[in-house]
């Protein structure tokens, strides 16, 4: 076979060769340790929690080391694209605070080693392809789908490897003549790899979190380009993290399979491999059973479900940053004040197994993350998030010192409040701060007539000018004249003795006032809603 000759025949339209793409996009001048990253999604639409799980990992192998992290759109799947997904990506990854250096933006792209997009790399692709006729490495398969179908099934009826392999290549050994005629006749076709490889043999291939590994030779004649001349994945992304200079692939283990695939293109080619960092699927406890989180099943999957829950992004980055890492967890003990972006990631301390997703783990962190916040902070915070999501709480909030007295409830002292978990959640948790959205939620500790007892007693001796001290004499007032223990103990060890406790005293009040059992401290909410609103509510209470 004369497979210049061939290779003229496929591609009589590519002029340049290997070389001058080489050439075109030359070694890139970092330092010694820098490191290159990229994430790769298709434009499918729908952003999910592994897109965020791995841009991390590939942003901070980047940045930490001065290198360089860069997007690349992966649309080689044309049926599968979904209109203004770039844009959706492009906005979720920079809501979350992933920046790129370089690669696809939503007017087009930047930086050097461009296309970003693989649909407009179509010529540089079918260069290298080109160059693999010439080798010998690469041929025309006409087969059909029907063909290819009733191969599988012979396969399956002799319990044989599914694949394109061995005596299954039926384009394999075609000659030059019969390629000819056949391209000649307009006949499809796509451009397979012809694998040297033995299944008999391993290879080791070094992951940066599975350490070495053993991989069986691919020995199948794997699809490079499609009939329509596009390249599949385990093409395309080899010739793009080689030209653009890519020194860490990170991606799901679900890649793992076709690593062997991967490996022989590049050893083939004689470019050097990158190191491939293959992340372990997101796990999360569904009763008894551990299992990967399904965009089915789970909404939590989506990037859009913690925007629209209003989770920060800074708690996010520090909850997944536990997950990835082992040891995040005493640095941030070890390191209270310092931001996240200082803690030196490895992909040493990553689990090779599943990483068990906790939803509950990460309210508690976003709990902690807005407990340090300013009430200026939170309340920006709060009001971005309410424009988008909830306006009729934003213009609630549009009196600014008022939403900022409120959101200073219970922040001094040592042991602040941790009340707020997301936006969505504080819209809810604050709303009794705002007639507009105050209802009682709580059942009342009394009923009615010690309800009304209790009420009117308060209505006649609250000041609002009182300190607390002097506002809580009162309360243990009403306590004392209407036989209510002072002490819960005393009540608990005697109960014939009282109508109740403190507790219940102060529950009464408390669920007039903010409509809830469990609120923050009493007096500052009576101070923060001044007397009018304050009178209003213990009335209505009396009333209800």
């Amino acid at each position: 076979m004369d497979y210049n000759r061939l290779a003229e025949l496929l591609f009589p339209h590519i002029q340049h060769d290997p070389q001058y793409y080489e050439e075109l996009f030359p070694r890139r001048e970092l330092p010694a340790e820098a490191k290159v990253t990229r994430i790769g999604p298709s434009p499918t639409g729908f952003v999910h929690l592994g897109n965020l799980y791995n841009a991390i990992i590939g942003e901070r192998l980047a940045h930490q080391s001065q290198g360089v992290f860069f997007l690349r759109i992966e649309d080689t799947d044309n049926k599968r694209e979904v209109p203004g997904a770039v844009e959706t990506l492009l906005a979720a990854m920079d809501g979350f605070g992933v920046h790129f250096d370089e690669g696809a933006t939503i007017d087009g792209e930047t930086g050097s080693y461009g296309p970003y997009r693989q649909r407009q790399r179509k010529e540089i692709y079918q260069s290298i392809a080109k160059k693999l006729v010439q080798m010998g490495y690469a041929y025309p398969c006409f087969c059909t789908e029907d063909q290819l179908n009733a191969m599988r099934e012979q396969q399956i009826a002799g319990k044989l490897n599914f694949g394109y392999y061995g005596q299954w290549a039926a384009c394999r050994d075609m000659d030059y003549e019969s390629i000819e005629a056949r391209v000649q006749a307009g006949e499809p076709y796509v451009l397979r790899f012809r694998s040297q490889g033995d299944p008999e043999n391993f290879l080791p291939v070094m992951d940066a979190i599975r350490g070495e590994l053993s991989v069986q030779e691919n020995y199948q004649d794997f699809v490079l380009l499609k009939s329509d001349g596009i390249p599949t994945y385990h093409f395309a992304h080899v010739v793009d993290d080689h030209l653009m200079g890519t020194t860490h692939v990170v991606r799901g283990e679900e890649w793992l399979a076709t690593l062997p695939m991967h490996v022989q293109l590049f050893d083939t080619l004689g470019w050097q491999r990158p190191l491939y960092c293959h992340t372990a699927q997101l796990m999360k406890i569904d009763g008894d059973v551990k299992r990967k989180l399904s965009k089915r099943k789970d909404p939590e999957l989506a990037l859009e479900y913690y925007q629209a829950e209003g989770y920060l992004p800074d708690a996010v980055w520090e909850y997944l940053l536990t997950v990835l890492n082992s040891n995040y967890e005493q640095w941030r003990i070890d390191n209270p004040e310092a931001h996240y972006m200082e803690f030196p990631f490895s992909t040493e301390k990553m689990s090779n197994s599943g990483a068990l997703f906790d939803l509950e783990k990460l309210e508690n962190i976003s709990k902690d993350v807005i407990c340090a916040m300013s009430a200026e902070a939170i309340y920006e915070g709060l009001l971005g998030w309410a424009e988008r999501y909830d306006t009729e709480f934003a213009a609630l909030l549009a009196d600014r010192d008022y939403a900022l007295a409120v959101l200073n409830i219970g922040k001094g002292g040592d042991r602040p409040r941790k009340d707020l978990v997301n936006w969505k959640q504080a819209v809810d948790f604050l709303s009794f701060y705002y007639d507009q959205r105050f209802r009682i939620e709580d059942e009342f500790p009394t009923d009615l007539e010690a309800r009304k007892e209790i009420l009117s007693r308060y209505l006649e001796l609250i000041d609002f000018s009182d300190d607390n001290d002097a506002w809580f004499a009162k309360v243990k007032q009403i306590c004392e004249e209407q036989n209510y223990a002072l002490q819960p103990k005393k009540y608990k060890k005697n109960p014939e003795l009282y109508r109740g406790s403190i507790v219940e005293v102060s529950n009464t009040i408390r669920v007039a006032m903010s409509g809830r059992q469990n609120s923050p401290d009493l007096w500052q909410i009576t101070q923060t809603l001044g007397e009018e609103r304050s009178r209003a509510r213990i009335r209505a209470a009396m009333e209800a």
